[in-house]
């Protein structure tokens, strides 16, 4: 055990050689996960063919022709986030990456606020993600069979697999992951092949990057949207603890991954955009049919055989986000019974496989029973099981994004330790007015992520501040009570287990 503390990380070059650690009652596995398996977690999350396919229709509806230069900067944004956020994974490293960075930043009894955000927003995205996976599955299995199934069957079938791959070795989904995101990125590139075979330079139409493009009205909707297609990239930190490395793997990891879709998203739109004509594309996109933008490009430009491979990769790519979500809410929750802010029994690691194995079952009965309220209740799969509680999990991620970028700026205020203020001070600083501008203008602006009626937005969002209160008055209870045990709150580091 080593007797290092977070504030004084060991010296480059003096750590022994990683290995994979066997997993003890408490402890996840060790050493398990390299930095192309974080990739692969953190960008499958962010769905990339569902991003292109389901949401930037609507994004170009309203961001109009500078959608494309949209994704870019949002892309370097969320880059001066994982500046300072992945500066800070040098000195915390906790699965639960969130509010252990807040609590060292802004005080334990905020950090234990957003531990309770934390926890409700990664489940309601992942419960609302196997609502997803089983509209597209279903619509799948009918396209190709001609049978209507049932789109809860089809959720349940989501619900167990995604169970099982939880509970098995971290490794596992790692590659099942890397799996579904190939094949998605690989449809998308070979999408554009055919849009730029077809329009060869014309598709590339410089004025969609003019910097005046982004002044219309509807750009500060395209933003909230373009943001919340890379939902997910910050879970690196989250696997800290499992990480090979995780001083090296962690912000290597983070910043691929950012850039990545920055880049993906921005050509992938920009090209497509091209294909049919930038405002043509715009008509399009606004239209009857402009969710079927992307599948009807496929179509054209390269054949209906890529147009039905995109509809089945759809439900891989809900799939793997639904699982990429379901690891992550699952650590927040093994990270909080460790500390006792949830039952003990949530830290529990599976002996054989080393994953949090009580908080993947209780992560899955959530699941299980929304979707069966919802199915009972017979309310619209999509609009209201997957919307309604993605809208509110994107939304506490948003927030905690925000109060991560300001705790990093407040943990190195008084000692930069030897990182540069770029990093560390203004890019913190800025993230945190950029992330906290976007925060108030999509709770303002709701019934764009619902479609739902202001007392249906204000009943969503009423729960983010409701937890973080009771995370507060924990704390407060918790100090009062017990201050040694207090002070000790968010201390559970990689290194010092």
């Amino acid at each position: 055990m080593s007797t290092l503390t977070p504030d004084h990380p060991p010296a480059r070059g003096s750590e022994p050689a990683p290995t994979a650690a066997e997993p003890s009652g408490t402890a996840l596995t060790g050493g398990a996960i390299g930095t192309f398996d974080l990739v692969f977690f953190v960008v499958a999350a962010a769905a990339p063919l569902t991003a292109v396919a389901g949401v930037a229709p609507a994004a170009i509806a309203m961001g109009g022709r500078g959608t494309p230069l949209g994704y870019l900067v949002s892309g370097a944004l969320l880059a001066l986030f994982a500046a300072g956020f992945t500066a800070m994974s040098l000195y915390v490293r906790n699965a639960g990456a969130f509010y252990a960075y807040v609590a060292r930043g802004l005080g334990r009894a905020v950090g234990v606020g957003t531990a309770y955000v934390a926890v409700l927003s990664y489940n309601l995205v992942e419960i609302g993600l196997c609502a997803c996976f089983g509209v597209f599955a279903a619509g799948g299995v009918e396209d190709l069979t001609g049978v209507s199934v049932p789109w809860w069957g089809c959720t349940l079938v989501c619900i167990a697999g995604v169970a099982v791959l939880g509970w098995l070795k971290v490794t596992l989904s790692a590659k099942v992951l890397g799996t579904a995101l190939v094949l998605e990125v690989l449809v998308l590139l070979v999408l554009d092949a055919g849009v730029l075979g077809h329009r060869g330079t014309a598709a590339m139409d410089v004025s969609a990057l003019d910097p005046t493009s982004l002044g219309g009205g509807g750009a500060a909707g395209m933003f909230l949207l373009a943001i919340g297609a890379f939902t997910g990239f910050e879970a690196t930190a989250i696997y800290a603890e499992e990480a090979r490395d995780p001083r090296r793997t962690v912000p290597r990891a983070t910043f691929i991954a950012v850039g990545f879709l920055a880049l993906f998203y921005a050509f992938a739109v920009w090209v497509m955009m091209g294909g049919f004509g930038i405002d043509e594309s715009v008509r399009i996109a606004g239209g009857p049919n402009g969710s079927d933008m992307v599948f009807d490009a496929a179509h054209r430009f390269v054949g209906t055989w890529l147009a039905d491979t995109m509809h089945v990769l759809i439900i891989t790519s809900a799939f793997a986000a639904t699982l990429a979500f379901h690891n992550a809410a699952a650590r927040y929750m093994y990270a909080l019974g460790r500390e006792g802010l949830l039952p003990r029994r949530l830290a529990s690691v599976s002996p054989r496989t080393g994953s949090p194995s009580a908080a993947v079952v209780v992560q899955s009965l959530l699941a299980l029973a929304v979707v069966a309220v919802g199915a009972l209740a017979k309310a619209d799969p999509y609009l209201v099981v997957f919307l309604w509680p993605n809208g509110t999990g994107v939304m506490g991620i948003m927030l905690m994004q925000a109060l991560a970028a300001l705790a990093v700026f407040a943990f190195f205020r008084k000692d930069r330790r030897g990182m540069s203020a770029l990093r560390v001070v203004w890019a913190p600083l800025l993230s945190f007015l950029g992330l906290g501008a976007f925060s108030v203008y999509a709770a303002l602006r709701f019934g764009l992520l619902t479609g739902a009626s202001d007392a249906v937005d204000t009943g969503l969002l009423l729960p983010l501040p409701v937890v973080f209160v009771i995370g507060l008055l924990v704390a407060r209870r918790i100090r009062r009570a017990d201050p040694e045990r207090y002070e000790q709150l968010t201390n559970t580091d990689a290194e010092r287990d």
